[in-house]
């Protein structure tokens, strides 16, 4: 009988002697079937001992270790493609493709990225990052080997988990496999469990879906007969499986969505066995057709705390290996770390809903990452978790705020991204009164290219009638919220960082702010600071190094960039002084180009003496934010350093 990971004897070794030896997945192709179950046990100690000193993702790898062991050892990758959705979960993938020796470099600046990158390696086929696009990405890989009349076979699989596949391009996908030749197999990863509770009616019906083996492997047999006595062929295929399904359905009251959309379905299956994942795969591997394959598995498997807990485990920060407690970044004595802007937001918007009953929250599927769920536990009927949906999740909210409700819609700024079109379409082109809470704007650190918030303030200014606040601190950010809730019309994006929010006091009144109206933070003459949010922090720090320099900087803060306060900006101009413009995000299309529009508008002769600082347009990796800040020219002493070049360039002109 084949042993799980769990029911090791005492006379199998122990550490990582067989993962040392795997290089690539052809190393891992050379062992027996009766040695993988070791394998697996040895990729989950290495990710506990690794990940509990350089945190990651944690529960969703530990989960899905025995599915890419069974992956790589059936498929002949790289040759063979594996597309994972999101990527949370392909730590694992990592280890087993060359990057073991590597690993401690993993979401470090100039190391291994946190997620599946193609620029890393040949294995990691497709981008991830945001959920639901494995399956589209994979058809298309799909098609394409067969166009190219790639021999022998390519095969291709997309994993995607049971919150992903509930996402909109997630369907479009399926809907497509359907009715587009190809050979895709999909692997439907089951673990009941996304980084907040699951919601919808998708995921009950994952968790009651069932189809006996028994029967799949008498239908398979039969199929295979008949096709060698040629009475089966391609065309009529299709009609057979019609027919097929809907005799199955008839006898046992059931219809399975997947099979109805005439994707062969199998499952679901343990997915922690890795003896049958195997034989499974190596039995579906060479059918024609897309086909899908459901398998059941427990997020943080092998590790006791993470099993229990796998919506705190999904990132956990560095933890004991042996106890599993999670290790505070404070020192002992040490006060607790100060609120972090998204706690902010929550507990504000709970002030606020318990004003006005006409506030309402939405959130795709992160309540506890942008602390909605503060309103969540307080008033449930008012909280909607509408799963990876975001462009549901703006249309819900303007289906909403047009019958006199005001929504406040929560979601990170790199995932928004995703409802662009609805924010036109179904919000700004009736005015309606949706609130976008946009949570990780700017630089996010370690999960990298695909969740910095970079490109929220640019895709929002060329939406007409859209308000963009960017508060510079907690304060700032409550009574933007508080002025939100009390417009009629119009929407408005208010966008703040992940981290801490300096001196946040949720005692202090609320006070409504003026829209399009900034702040003077300090008077100078010998050239113009203007930032946005609280990047103004670095630029401060910026002000007093070039104070040592005999350097008087006037500074002022655009708490909306839309729209923008003209009375600063005529006031900068009559300085006659050179502007740099200090922002975190792109400074294609954001506050910098905002500026020198209305300074080259209004024929003001600062126009051609403004100088943009902010995420460059290009990707940005990942690494800390400090690092990250460094990098992109951002932090105190490059902003300091920008202003002395611009000065130098002036005094040389005027020459």
């Amino acid at each position: 009988m084949t042993k799980t990971p769990d029911q090791k004897n005492n006379d199998e070794p122990t550490g990582t002697e067989l993962l040392n030896n795997i290089d690539s997945p052809a190393d891992l192709r050379r062992l027996s079937v009766a040695e993988l179950p070791q394998v697996c046990s040895e990729i989950r100690d290495f990710l506990i001992d690794a990940l509990s000193r350089n945190p990651g993702h944690f529960a969703s790898s530990m989960g899905a270790v025995e599915l890419t062991v069974a992956l790589h050892y059936v498929f002949n990758t790289p040759y063979d493609r594996i597309v994972w959705d999101v990527g949370h979960q392909a730590y694992g993938h990592k280890l087993l493709t060359g990057r073991r020796d590597r690993f401690e470099t993993n979401r470090k600046l100039g190391g291994l990225s946190g997620f599946p990158n193609p620029a890393e390696s040949e294995y990691d086929t497709f981008t991830a990052g945001h959920a639901s696009n494995s399956i589209s990405a994979a058809l298309g890989m799909a098609v394409a080997t067969e166009l190219n009349d790639e021999m022998p076979r390519r095969n291709v699989v997309a994993v995607i988990g049971d919150a992903s596949i509930s996402g909109g391009l997630a369907f479009e996908g399926i809907n497509n496999a359907a009715n587009t030749p190809n050979n895709l197999l999909i692997i439907l990863n089951d673990n009941n469990m996304s980084i907040d509770p699951n919601v919808g009616s998708l995921h009950s019906y994952l968790a009651h879906i069932n189809t006996s083996k028994g029967y799949n492997d008498l239908r398979y047999t039969l199929y295979r007969g008949l096709r060698k006595m040629n009475m089966v062929s391609d065309k009529s295929k299709g009609a057979i499986l019609r027919l097929n399904n809907s005799l199955k359905s008839f006898l046992s009251h059931e219809q399975n969505i997947f099979e109805g959309l005439n994707i062969r379905y199998f499952g679901p299956v343990d997915g922690h066995d890795v003896a049958t994942l195997v034989k499974v795969l190596q039995d579906i591997k060479d059918m024609k057709g897309p086909r899908i394959l459901h398998i059941k598995t427990q997020k943080g498997k092998g590790f006791p705390a993470a099993e229990k807990d796998p919506a705190t485990w999904h990132a956990p920060g560095r933890f004991d290996p042996d106890t599993g407690e999670q290790i505070s970044g404070n020192k002992p004595g040490e006060a607790p770390a100060a609120l972090k802007y998204q706690d902010v937001f929550g507990h504000t918007l709970l002030q606020l809903a318990k004003q006005n009953k006409k506030i309402v929250g939405i959130t795709a599927a992160m309540p506890s990452g942008t602390s909605m769920s503060i309103l969540k536990d307080a008033i449930p009927s008012r909280v909607f978790d509408v799963g990876i949906s975001e462009g549901h999740a703006v249309t819900f909210a303007g289906g909403l705020a047009k019958e006199g409700l005001m929504p406040f819609v929560a979601i990170y700024s790199s995932f928004l991204q995703r409802g662009y079109d609805q924010i036109i379409h179904d919000v700004a082109i009736q005015g309606l009164p949706v609130t976008f809470c946009i949570d990780r704007a700017g630089i996010v650190g370690e999960d990298g290219v695909t969740h910095h918030g970079a490109f929220d303030i640019a895709y929002m200014r060329s939406v007409p009638g859209m308000i963009i606040a960017v508060p510079r601190n907690a304060d700032s950010l409550r009574n933007i919220l508080y002025t939100a809730s009390l417009r009629e019309n119009s929407p408005m994006a208010i966008r703040y960082p992940r981290g801490t929010a300096k001196e946040a006091d949720l005692s202090k009144p609320l006070h409504r702010v003026e829209i399009g109206k900034g702040e003077k933070l300090r008077e100078g003459k010998d050239i113009a600071f203007i930032s946005a949010g609280p990047i103004a922090e670095e630029v401060s720090d910026a002000i007093k190094l070039l104070e040592a320099d005999g350097i008087d900087a006037a500074h002022y803060h655009m708490t909306f960039i839309k729209p923008l306060d003209g009375d600063i900006l005529r006031e900068v101009a009559a300085l006659g002084c050179p502007v740099v413009t200090v922002e975190d995000g792109t400074v294609c299309g954001g506050l910098g180009t905002a500026v020198t529009e209305w300074l080259i508008d209004n024929d003001t002769a600062t126009s051609g003496q403004v100088f943009k600082i902010g995420m460059p347009d290009s990707f940005v990796e990942h690494g800390s934010v400090a690092q990250l800040r460094k990098l992109c020219g951002m932090d105190a002493e490059a902003i300091a350093a920008a202003a002395r070049r611009q000065l130098t360039s002036v005094k040389h002109s005027v020459l």
